[in-house]
């Protein structure tokens, strides 16, 4: 049985709600503080893993740097090689790819970890990213923790897209705060498509410990 993630039509009816024009105008900003963050110099090798239809890799492409974007879904990548067919575009599972020490940084944005049922699968991830940095490279992963979740929390919303449907949000956290279950109903006329997904959430500490037991030598909380 294949996984909410590996479902196409979730990222192609959800496109709009989630890289809608605002999270476009938001990428400059959004760039300028991973080069911060992570100290890129100019022409650094950079991987943005799980990089949709490209905002985050085109951006960092238009600065000069070297860029490999990775994701699953296919529509998303030929959107973003449309954009820049220099950039390395790879169409892969964030479980399988690895590059060793191919990459002075590698991103993952826009909480795009967390995806999977077995926690062992998180584990791989971020062993794969650690082999695939240079010695000294860095890693930032940008996602939503309990922490903030839990000051920001509502089991329900809805708001209006840019195209002037409607966009229904129904949220349940499972398994003692380790998870959480999310329904986005999107309406437009008569036309309804809803998809549930359900993410492994993490604390700051939880995070933290992953990540230097994967190999990561240095572990900084920010936001």
């Amino acid at each position: 049985m294949s996984e909410w993630f590996q479902d196409s039509r979730f990222w192609d009816v959800m496109a709009g709600v989630m890289f809608d024009q605002a999270r476009w105008d938001a990428v400059p900003e959004d760039v300028d503080g991973v080069v911060a963050l992570a100290g890129l110099e100019p022409g650094a090798h950079v991987l943005d893993l799980c990089c949709g239809p490209g905002r985050h890799a085109l951006e960092f492409a238009r600065r000069g740097f070297t860029v490999t974007g990775v994701d699953l879904h296919a529509p998303y990548l030929e959107q973003a090689r449309a954009e820049d067919a220099e950039v390395e575009w790879v169409r892969a599972d964030m479980r399988a790819f690895e590059r060793e020490g191919a990459f002075d940084a590698a991103v993952n944005l826009f909480s795009s970890f967390g995806y999977f049922e077995d926690q062992e699968d998180d584990r791989r991830v971020v062993r794969n990213l650690c082999r695939s940095l240079k010695p000294g490279g860095a890693l930032l992963i940008d996602t939503m923790s309990k922490e903030v979740l839990a000051r920001k929390f509502q089991p329900r919303g809805w708001h209006e897209l840019d195209d002037g449907s409607i966009l229904l949000q129904d949220r349940k956290l499972e398994d003692g705060w380790g998870r959480i279950r999310t329904t986005w109903t999107r309406i437009r006329g008569r036309d309804q498509q809803s998809f549930t997904f359900r993410m492994r959430l993490y604390s700051g500490t939880e995070l933290a410990t992953l990540l230097r037991d994967a190999g990561f030598a240095t572990v900084t909380l920010n936001g």
